[in-house]
C-alpha cells in the first residue's frame, strides 16, 4: 500500500508528463466557461480541493463531496471580478436527504457588460450597444456508498447568446471521493471526469446574408453561414489530501491535485490550509503548468475564511495573472 500511495504522489507531482495534442488545440474549445471556477475557499487553494471538498461548495469541484455534510440546507452566493472587466456570479441552493442523498441546484452568470456594435460601414461603432447572454444551470447529485466512498454527478446546461445568434449545449460531470485511504486515518482520494457532453453550434438570424453568385443570372438570395461545431473542455482531475490536527484547535490541511484537460496542457494544483480555530482559516494555494506560454495567466493564490456566526461563512481569496489585475472572490455560505 504504502509502494501505491508513493506512485501516486509522483504521478500527482511529476513536472515531465504534457499533452502534446492539448497543446495543439489550446483556445479551441465550446463553452470556456465551464472552466471558469468559483468559490473563495478552493481558490484560495489554488483549486487543490478535489478530496477534501464538502457540501454545497464542492459543486464546482467534485459533486462527490456534497452529501458530506452536517446540515439540512446550504446557500452559497460568489462573486468573482475576472478578466477584462468580467463579473462571475454563482448562486447555489442544496438539501441533504439522509441515506437517501443530497440534491442542489446552482447557476453561473457571466456579465460583460454593455459593447458598442460595429459594422464593415461604422467600425467605430454605431452608437448602440447589446450584452451577451452567458449562463449554466446545473443539477447535483450525490450520495455515499459506504462510510468511506462518496459518488456524485451534475448535469450542465449551457446558454450563449450574442445579439441574434445563440448555442446550446448539455455537459455531464462525474466525481468520487475515498476517505482514510488505505486505512491511513485523515488520507483522501478524489477523483473527477468533467464536462462530458454535446458538441455546440452556434445558429441564430444573425448568420443569414443575402448575395448572388458571380457569373449567373440570378437575382440575389439569402443564404445562411454555416458555423462549426465544437467539442466542450473536458477535464480529468485526479487529487490527494492529507488532513492533521497539529493541537486542540489547529487543524492543517495539503492538497495536491493532477489536472489533465483535452484542449491545454495538463496542470498540477497544490494548496494548504491552516484552521487556526473554527472561526478563522488561511489557505493559499499554486497552480502550476509546465512550458506555460502566454495561453495560461494564473498562479499563487491565497485568502482566508470568517465564520461570523453559527450558520454564516465569509470567504475570500486572490489569484494572481500575468498581464491582468488580480482576481478577487468573495463568498457568503449561510447554513440551515
Amino acid at each position: 500500500m504504502i509502494r501505491a500511495l508513493l506512485c501516486i504522489f509522483l504521478f500527482l507531482l511529476s513536472p515531465t508528463i504534457l499533452d502534446a495534442a492539448g497543446r495543439q488545440r489550446s483556445g479551441t474549445a465550446a463553452a470556456p466557461e465551464l472552466l471558469i471556477p468559483v468559490g473563495a475557499r478552493a481558490l484560495a487553494l489554488g483549486g487543490a480541493t478535489l478530496a477534501t471538498t464538502s457540501g454545497i461548495e464542492s459543486l464546482y469541484w467534485n459533486p462527490a463531496g456534497l452529501v458530506r455534510t452536517r446540515t439540512r440546507a446550504d446557500m452559497l452566493f460568489s462573486t468573482t471580478s475576472y478578466l477584462a472587466d468580467i463579473r462571475v456570479n454563482y448562486a447555489a441552493v442544496s438539501s441533504s436527504f439522509q441515506d437517501l442523498g443530497a440534491l442542489a441546484l446552482s447557476l453561473k452568470t457571466l456579465s460583460f457588460g454593455d459593447i458598442p456594435i460595429t459594422t464593415e460601414k461604422a467600425p467605430d461603432g454605431t452608437g448602440a450597444f447589446f450584452a451577451p447572454t452567458f449562463f449554466t444551470l446545473a443539477a447535483t447529485y450525490a450520495r455515499s456508498l459506504t462510510d468511506r466512498i462518496a459518488v456524485g454527478g451534475t448535469a450542465h446546461y449551457i446558454v450563449e447568446r450574442i445579439e441574434r445568434i445563440a448555442a446550446t449545449g448539455l455537459s455531464f460531470d462525474m466525481g468520487l471521493q475515498y476517505a482514510d485511504l488505505g486505512d491511513v486515518s485523515g488520507l483522501h482520494l478524489g477523483v473527477a471526469l468533467k464536462h462530458i457532453g454535446s458538441r455546440m453550434q452556434f445558429d441564430g438570424p444573425a448568420l443569414l446574408r443575402s448575395g448572388q453568385l458571380e457569373g449567373l443570372r440570378r437575382p440575389g438570395a439569402t443564404y445562411k453561414v454555416a458555423s462549426s461545431a465544437a467539442d466542450l473542455p473536458s477535464i480529468f482531475e485526479i487529487g490527494l489530501a492529507y488532513r492533521r490536527p497539529r493541537d486542540n484547535e489547529g487543524l492543517l490541511e495539503l492538497a495536491a491535485v493532477f489536472r489533465h484537460r483535452n484542449f491545454a496542457r495538463d496542470q498540477w494544483k497544490v494548496g494548504a490550509e491552516y484552521s487556526y480555530n473554527p472561526f478563522f482559516k488561511l489557505r493559499g494555494g499554486f497552480d502550476y503548468v509546465a512550458a506555460a506560454g502566454d495561453d495560461y495567466l494564473f498562479g499563487t493564490s491565497f485568502g482566508f475564511g470568517l465564520k461570523l456566526r453559527r450558520d454564516m461563512h465569509v470567504d475570500y481569496a486572490y489569484t494572481t495573472v500575468d498581464f491582468f489585475d488580480g482576481l478577487n472572490t468573495f463568498t457568503l455560505r449561510l447554513d440551515f
